[in-house]
């Protein structure tokens, strides 16, 4: 017979609601203000606890908006293997993951960059963390390995390899389009990026 796993403590589980009230409250904040004008004593004062507490829970501003990128990256996986198990064609998984990304990073624009900075952060220990918190190209991978099981994909580069690529390439795509913008949604720069991803810029004879 299989034990179950012990109940969180009375103690575990004010904690846990305590972060999930100042993670709210942080990103409450960060949609009304802005990120960058907003402070960890904004943040501390809006869920009322102190400062000390606010950073027991997030070591950095930064490390709240890794919660909120995990909770997207967990949807994401959610829908790929729903999608799989349904036995949807991998590739028209890839695409439908793919503009649900554009699509619910497209909802908060500002956090894009701030986000984007953490996962490039010069200090390895924190860019570390946040790729650790965001695993994009693991919900990517996923996909691939399923279009390796039906021989669609070239094999001189590791799935992987493949993966994490793209899931770069996305990261590099939003966080233009966030600081700079096009005339395009984010949704239509991603269709145009990932078509491009996978039909690569050489031209192609058109057959009859």
């Amino acid at each position: 017979m299989t034990s179950l796993p012990p109940a969180p403590s009375l103690r575990e589980r004010q904690k846990e609601k305590r972060r999930t009230r100042i993670y709210h409250v942080a990103i409450d904040l960060f949609k009304q203000g802005g990120f960058q004008a907003t402070t960890a004593t904004d943040i501390a004062k809006a869920s009322n606890v102190s400062r000390g507490t606010f950073f027991n829970y997030y070591p950095y501003k930064e490390a709240v908006l890794l919660d909120y990128g995990a909770q997207i990256v967990d949807r994401l996986r959610e829908l790929a293997e729903a999608l799989l198990a349904e036995g949807t064609p991998p590739g028209e998984v890839l695409r439908e993951v793919w503009d649900k990304l554009a699509e619910e990073s497209a909802q908060e624009r500002d956090l894009i960059p701030p986000l984007a900075y953490e996962v490039m952060n010069p200090s390895p220990e924190r860019a570390h963390t946040a790729y650790q918190a965001l695993p994009l190209s693991r919900v990517i991978e996923l996909i691939l390995r399923a279009m390796q099981a039906s021989g669609e994909l070239r094999s001189d580069l590791s799935v992987q390899r493949m993966s994490n690529l793209i899931a770069d390439t996305f990261l590099i795509v939003a966080l233009r389009w966030s600081a700079y913008g096009t005339e395009k949604s984010l949704t239509e720069e991603m269709r145009l990026t990932l078509s491009f991803l996978m039909e690569g810029v050489l031209r192609r004879e058109q057959v009859s």
